[in-house]
C-alpha cells in the first residue's frame, strides 16, 4: 500500500463516521483555539503597550533627584526645600555629546487654565464613558523637552534656549489641549492665562496618538512652560528631569555616567536619587508578558493533551472494529509497516482537520479580542499559525502510535476469528 492509497482510506474512515470524527476532533480544536487567541491577544497586548513608550519616546533615561527637607509655603502646602540640581545635570549632560543629545527638567505645575469661558477647574471626565473633558498636565521644561520626549511641533514654534533664558511667559500646548481650549481655531499667537498669569501659546505639538488611542489619554493633553516660569508660578523644587539618550547603545553608558556623576554631586544626608531607562521597563514587560503566555498557553495546553487521549481512544477503538481488515491483509502479505503508516495518517489527519478547524476559530477569536480589548485588528502571526498546524499533526502521530502499534501487532490468524 501506498501513501496516496492510506490517505484515501483515512479519509474514506473519518468522513464514514462524521459525528463521531467530529466529537474526537473537539478536544484538538479547542485546544488550538485557545492557545492560538491566547497568544495573539497577549501579543497584540505587548504591541500595543510598546506602541505606547514609543509614543513617549525610546532612548530616554528617567532620573530623580529628591531631598528629605520640606518646608511650608505661603499657602500653607509643605514643599521640598531641596537644592535645584538642573543646571549642574545640564552642564554635565552637555559634556556627554557622545551619548547624550538632550537633558530637561519635567516639573508639574498644578495650575487652573483659563481662555475665554473655558475654565480648566469645571473640566469632569467620565472613565467608565470615556466623555468629558480632562484637566491638562502642565508641565516645566527646557528648550530640549520636545526632543527629549519624542515631541515634533505642528505649529507656530518650540521652546527656545532665550525663552528660559529671559523668563518668557510662554507655552506649547499638545494638540489634544489645543482641541480642548481652542477647538478648530489656530491657538498661536493667543494667550491663556495660568493661575492669573498670562502666557502667550507660541506653539502646538503634533498628536502621539490618534483615534480610540487618544481618548481620555494624558500623552497629548499637556502645556509645556519654560522651567524659569517657576519664578511667577511657584512650584516645589524640580525633582524630575530626562536625558535622552542618542541610540539604545548609549543608554547603559549615559545611565552609568550620570549615576556616578549624581553619587559624587548628591548629599545622602539629606536626600537620594534613582536613575533608570524606559528600555528597562520594556525589557520588564516583555518577560512578565513571556510568562504569562507561557501559563495561559500551558493552560490552554491540558485540553490539547485531552484531546490527544480522546484521539488515542478512538484509533484503539478503529483498530477492534477493522481487527479482521486487519488480519485479511497480513494474510495476503502486508507489512506490519504498512499497517503502522495506515493507522498513523489516519491520526494524523483526524488532528490535522482539527487543527485547521481550530486554527480558522482561533483568527476570529484573536479578531473579536482584539477589538474588545485593544480596539485594533489582531491577527495571529504566520509563524503561529504554522507551528499550531505542525503541533496538531504531531498530537495525531504521538498518540496514534500506540493504537498502530497495536494494530500491526495483531497476529493474522487470530485477527481472521476476530468477530
Amino acid at each position: 500500500m501506498n501513501i496516496r492509497q492510506a490517505v484515501k482510506m483515512a479519509w474514506k474512515s473519518i468522513v464514514g463516521k462524521k459525528g463521531r470524527s467530529a466529537l474526537t476532533m473537539l478536544g484538538v480544536i479547542i485546544g488550538i483555539a485557545a492557545v492560538m487567541t491566547i497568544v495573539a491577544t497577549m501579543n497584540g497586548y505587548t504591541a500595543k503597550t510598546m506602541e505606547q513608550y514609543s509614543a513617549m519616546g525610546s532612548n530616554k533615561i528617567n532620573v530623580e533627584i529628591y531631598s528629605y527637607m520640606y518646608v511650608e509655603d505661603a499657602n500653607g502646602n509643605w514643599v521640598s526645600a531641596g537644592k535645584d540640581y538642573f543646571p549642574d545635570l545640564y552642564d554635565f549632560c552637555k559634556s556627554l555629546t557622545k551619548y547624550v543629545v538632550g537633558v530637561t527638567p519635567q516639573g508639574r505645575c498644578s495650575a487652573t487654565v483659563v481662555y475665554g469661558t473655558k475654565n480648566s477647574d469645571n473640566f469632569q471626565w467620565d472613565w467608565e464613558t470615556q466623555s468629558g473633558q480632562r484637566r491638562p498636565e502642565i508641565y516645566y521644561g527646557s528648550d530640549q523637552y520636545s526632543a527629549c520626549s519624542n515631541l515634533t511641533v505642528m505649529k507656530g514654534r518650540d521652546l527656545s534656549e532665550l525663552d528660559v533664558s529671559r523668563y518668557n511667559q510662554v507655552c506649547v500646548m499638545g494638540s489634544q489641549a489645543a482641541e480642548t481650549f481652542f477647538g478648530t481655531a489656530d491657538p498661536v499667537g493667543k494667550k491663556i492665562q495660568l493661575n492669573g498669569q498670562s502666557f502667550d501659546v507660541v506653539g502646538v505639538y503634533a498628536p502621539r496618538l490618534t483615534g480610540t488611542d487618544a481618548q481620555g489619554s494624558f500623552i497629548d493633553n499637556i502645556i509645556i512652560l519654560p522651567y524659569t516660569a517657576r519664578r511667577v508660578m511657584g512650584g516645589e523644587t524640580m525633582e524630575s528631569f530626562i536625558v535622552k539618550a542618542k541610540d539604545s547603545e548609549s543608554v547603559k553608558e549615559a545611565t552609568s555616567r550620570i549615576q556616578g556623576f549624581l553619587k559624587g554631586l548628591v548629599d545622602e544626608s539629606t536626600g537620594g536619587f534613582w536613575v533608570d531607562s524606559n528600555d528597562q521597563y520594556q525589557d520588564y514587560m516583555n518577560e512578565q508578558m513571556a510568562m504569562i503566555s507561557l501559563v495561559l498557553g500551558g493552560i490552554a495546553a491540558i485540553s490539547l493533551l485531552v484531546g490527544g487521549i480522546g484521539i488515542m481512544n478512538i484509533m484503539l477503538v478503529t483498530v477492534t472494529e477493522r481487527t479482521r481488515e486487519i488480519g485479511i491483509r497480513r494474510a495476503i502479505g502486508a507489512q506490519r509497516s504498512s499497517i503502522v503508516t495506515q493507522f498513523l495518517i489516519e491520526a494524523a489527519m483526524l488532528c490535522g482537520i482539527g487543527g485547521i478547524i481550530g486554527i480558522l476559530l482561533g483568527t476570529l477569536g484573536s479578531r473579536i479580542a482584539g477589538q474588545l480589548l485593544f480596539q485594533m485588528t489582531i491577527y495571529p502571526a504566520a509563524w503561529i499559525t504554522l507551528s499550531a498546524f505542525s503541533l496538531s499533526v504531531a498530537l495525531g502521530v504521538i498518540f496514534g502510535i500506540y493504537p498502530a502499534a497495536k494494530a500491526a501487532k495483531l497476529q493474522p490468524v487470530e485477527a481472521l476469528r476476530a468477530e
